[in-house]
C-alpha cells in the first residue's frame, strides 16, 4: 500500500495531453511544491504520450516521496499497440526486443481493477458494456470502504462532463484530467486537491481549443469502448474549487 503526504493533488487520466498537464502543474504547483498521486491512463490517444509518460517517471525519480504514479488499464502493451503509443515509439524508437514485465490478462483480478466500472443502475455486479470486466454497485462501493476502513474510493477511467463527478451517496468519486477528450467529448478535465484537514478542492480545466471531432491519426484507431455513451450539455465551464469534506 502506497503511503501518502498531505495536502495532496489528485490527477486522473492525462492519454499524452501534455499541454494540459503542465495547466494542471500551474494550477496545483509544480513538483515539488505540491504533492501529486497519478490515477493511471498517462499514455495513448493523444499526441505526445512519450514526453508526458517522461515527465511523470522524471518527477517520480526526483521525488519519489512527494510524486506518486498508479497503473491504469491504458498501461498495457496490449492497449498500447492500439491506442497509440506503440505507434508513437515506433515512429521514434525501436523498442520490440524491450522485455515486458506483466501482460494484462483478459479476466482475473488484475484485469478487474484496471477495467471494471460503477453504474448506478446495477446492485452488486453486472456485465460491463465495454465487453471486459464487471460493473458494480453503489452497494459494493460502500461495502469495500467498510471492509478496508476507508472513507472515499478516488477513481479514472471514465470520460465524465464536469472532470469529476461523485457516486454512491459521495464515496466514490471519479476524476478525467483530459479537457475535450479526443475532441469528441465536450468535457472538462479536473484536479482534486486535497489538504491536511481531508478537505477536497476541485479545479475545473476548460478545454484549451475546440477541435475537430477526431484528427486523422484518431480516425485510423478505434475509442477506447465506452461503458455508457453520456450525452453531456453544452454550457460554459468556469474555474471553480468545491470543498468537500470526506468525514
Amino acid at each position: 500500500m502506497t503511503m501518502l503526504i498531505f495536502p495532496l493533488c489528485f490527477i486522473g487520466d492525462v492519454h499524452g495531453q501534455y499541454p494540459d498537464i503542465l495547466r494542471l502543474f500551474e494550477y496545483g504547483g509544480y513538483p515539488p511544491e505540491a504533492n501529486y498521486l497519478f490515477l493511471g491512463d498517462y499514455v495513448d490517444r493523444g499526441k505526445h504520450s512519450i514526453v508526458t509518460i517522461c515527465l511523470l517517471l522524471a518527477y517520480k525519480i526526483k521525488y519519489k516521496e512527494k510524486f506518486f504514479l498508479l497503473r491504469g488499464n491504458h498501461e498495457s502493451a496490449s492497449i498500447n499497440r492500439i491506442y497509440g503509443l506503440y505507434d508513437e515509439c515506433k515512429r521514434r524508437f525501436n523498442i520490440r526486443n524491450i522485455a515486458r514485465p506483466v501482460d494484462l490478462p483478459d479476466q482475473g483480478l488484475l484485469c478487474d481493477l484496471l477495467w471494471a466500472d460503477h453504474d448506478e443502475d446495477v446492485e452488486g455486479w453486472g456485465e460491463n458494456d465495454r465487453g471486459v470486466s464487471y460493473t458494480f454497485g453503489a452497494d459494493k462501493v460502500a461495502e469495500f470502504l467498510q471492509k478496508h476502513d476507508l472513507d472515499l474510493i478516488c477513481h479514472a477511467h471514465q470520460v465524465v462532463e464536469d472532470g469529476y463527478e461523485f457516486f454512491g451517496k459521495r464515496k466514490l468519486v471519479t476524476i478525467f484530467s483530459a479537457p475535450n477528450y479526443c475532441g469528441e467529448f465536450d468535457n472538462a478535465g479536473a484536479m482534486m486537491s486535497v489538504d491536511d484537514t481531508l478537505t477536497c478542492s476541485f479545479q475545473i480545466l476548460k478545454a484549451s481549443e475546440k477541435k475537430g471531432k477526431l484528427g486523422i491519426n484518431n480516425m485510423l484507431r478505434p475509442g477506447t469502448p465506452p461503458h455508457k455513451v453520456q450525452k453531456f450539455r453544452n454550457m460554459n465551464y468556469i474555474q471553480k474549487a468545491i470543498g468537500e469534506k470526506l468525514l
